[in-house]
């Protein structure tokens, strides 16, 4: 048997790919359980990953005409009632506040009481609130477009969560907007889509499938759903984002209405898109490692961290002269938009200092000891490469290139996202290899099994049933570039409406 190579995360990938992703968030430091059932504690390294995620979007809204708003995180009962389809794709994982205030109980404790004369849900999603407000705003055809963004929490009660992937409480954006024709909205529709396709492959070096989502898929209540979908490190799908075309079915029920140019009366045309903290799930997914978190540099909770090798007591003041000279020199740098985030860890604990910001997944490290201020030199490392695979870099040069660097590394984990990709993608046309694909039959090397298949579909929902039964496999997108194809579906072997994109999925 070969040497073992020790990793920093256990179990490896290979190994557990549940369990390992646990450890990742665990060892990275971005988040922990929290005390509620189902929810998370988002720590300061994993909230300030998710607020560069949120500058960047936010700016891509703004670009676009979009405007900030904040509406209420309880919703009446009743607002979910007037869509039917809505409130009946929701309603199991509603959280409901039947109660205003608690009081003392006979045994001691305390005990709900002050029963609401109407139960209020607890945000789940926005539409219904939102269009109610909508319903006031507009009366003219002068008064649309409206274009809304909200940041937000939401509450959706899971009964099995993954910090990240799906927790009962979570941090999102959901935008909404209203139009007066149904050409304008179905455009905005895409346009928000297009807007997530952007900063997952620009920002966050996760490519995606830009795709429509099949009836079965759909938001509730929504005419139309399109999505981007990645692929994680395990092979299967992640929706990393979503926009509904609502049609009129959200502006009937809370009554959107508008006067036209030709003085006749109609109800708007609605969309709703969002995004949430399920994005530092799918970043974890694509780029860690066994031995960490491997942070993008756009969106890093910091850049690069600065190491003092300081062996004597007598070389801590030259040591950290250097040192904090060269953090002022990188903080008057910008990358993307950005002022360079520097970290100095001065701490005496050995090893397993830099081992701590490689599972941390800060893009590079930067070794300083008397030896290279002699030289003017600094020693880097990098999180896209081995962790021994460190250089000697002149101290001016490294300034210089720094930009260059990350972006180099930036690169690379999008290239490496697409590599792997592209690996486990095929195309598939007969059924029993397409069983085989999704069954991992050889348990010796299951990796070979498994991924995404483009194969043919009839469009009848329940062959995509059971093929979801059989397998757990679903559809996870319709894609957007697909070219019209003869062929039989994969399933009931009749002829087929085109290719379309199966996997597992989170």
């Amino acid at each position: 048997m070969g040497k073992q190579i020790k990793t920093a995360i256990t179990p490896t990938r290979a190994e557990d790919y549940p369990q390992w992703y646990q450890e990742v968030v665990k060892a990275s430091d971005l988040a922990e359980r929290s005390p509620v059932r189902g929810c998370m504690v988002i720590k300061p390294w994993g909230y300030s990953l998710w607020e560069n995620i949120v500058s960047v979007l936010d700016g891509m809204f703004k670009e676009t005409g979009v405007k900030n708003a904040y509406f209420p995180l309880f919703i009446p009962l009743s607002f979910l009632e007037k869509e039917a389809e809505h409130v009946e794709g929701f309603a199991k994982e509603c959280a409901v506040v039947t109660h205003h205030r608690l009081e003392k109980g006979s045994q001691g404790g305390l005990k709900p009481a002050g029963k609401l004369r109407e139960p209020l849900v607890v945000r789940p999603t926005s539409e219904t609130i939102i269009g109610d407000s909508f319903s006031k705003w507009v009366g003219s055809y002068r008064d649309l477009p409206i274009l809304i963004n909200q940041w937000a929490n939401v509450v959706r009660w899971e009964m099995r969560t993954r910090l990240f992937l799906r927790t009962s409480e979570f941090l999102w954006q959901e935008g909404h907007t209203a139009h007066a024709t149904r050409e304008e909205a179905v455009e905005r529709t895409q346009l928000m889509l297009d807007v997530y396709a952007r900063l997952a492959e620009e920002y966050l070096a996760m490519p995606v499938i830009k795709g429509r989502k099949s009836a079965s898929e759909r938001f509730p209540g929504a005419v139309d759903t399109l999505c981007i979908e990645a692929m994680m490190q395990d092979r299967k799908g992640l929706q990393a984002g979503t926009s509904h075309f609502l049609g009129q079915n959200f502006a009937k029920a809370s009554g959107i209405k508008f006067q036209t140019d030709q003085e006749t009366e109609e109800y708007a045309w609605t969309t709703s898109w969002g995004s949430s903290t399920r994005l530092v799930g799918g970043l974890v997914m694509t780029h860690s490692d066994d031995d960490g978190i491997v942070l993008p540099p756009k969106v890093a909770s910091s850049h690069i961290v600065l190491l003092p090798i300081i062996r004597k007591p007598d070389d801590r003041a030259g040591v950290m002269e250097f040192v904090e000279s060269l953090k002022r020199e990188l903080k008057h740098k910008t990358y993307h938009h950005r002022r360079l985030e520097v970290e100095v860890d001065d701490r005496d604990i050995g090893g397993a200092r830099g081992w701590e910001w490689i599972k941390k997944g800060i893009p590079i490290r930067v070794e300083i000891g008397p030896r290279d201020i002699a030289e003017n030199s600094v020693y880097v490392g990098r999180r896209d490469k081995p962790y021994k695979d460190k250089e000697s870099i002149n101290k001016d040069r490294f300034v210089a290139e720094i930009t260059a660097i990350l972006d180099e590394i930036q690169d690379t984990l999008f290239e490496r996202a697409v590599s792997f990709r592209k690996q486990y993608t095929v195309s598939i046309d007969d059924k029993n290899e397409f069983y085989e694909f999704f069954t991992p039959k050889n348990l010796e090397k299951p990796e070979i099994h498994g991924g995404f298949s483009y194969s043919h579909w009839c469009g009848e929902d329940h062959c995509e049933a059971k093929i979801k039964d059989d397998l757990g496999v679903t559809i996870r997108c319709i894609p957007s570039d697909s070219v019209p194809e003869e062929g039989k579906c994969i399933c009931c072997g009749r002829p087929g409406i085109g290719r379309v994109v199966f996997a597992k999925a989170y």
